[in-house]
């Protein structure tokens, strides 16, 4: 599928074309987001923070509230006004892959 690991997104130049997948820790959407929702994604290099606009939302639901291994398909955006610069994932499509896990259980904290 040509997937990238967590640490490649990091790592990656603004307005990169991404494809990733990663275990769903963390879905938020704060009230003064505007109906955006905030997913953070974990694989075995470390966290990928996703940003899903209302419109995407909407379209991928399912995909969005339900999956526990999701892959998403989108840009990166990268922030360097700092001496760490700050990394998203905007996502444009999602997909759920949650049934390549088999029998592993993993739980999100979800809209905290």
């Amino acid at each position: 599928m040509r997937l990238i690991t967590a640490a490649q997104v990091n790592a990656a130049r603004h307005r990169q074309p991404i494809r990733t997948t990663g275990i769903v820790t963390c879905r938020q959407r704060p009230a003064t987001a505007s109906g955006v929702t905030f997913v953070t994604l974990e694989d075995e290099t470390g966290m990928i923070n996703v940003v899903v606009w209302r419109t995407t939302a909407e379209k991928y639901r399912r995909e969005l509230l339900g999956a526990t291994l999701l892959t998403v398909y989108g840009h990166v955006e990268r922030i360097e006004t700092s001496a760490v610069p700050v990394v998203h994932l905007i996502a444009a499509r999602l997909a759920d892959h949650s049934s390549l896990l088999g029998n592993l259980v993993a739980q999100s904290h979800d809209f905290h």
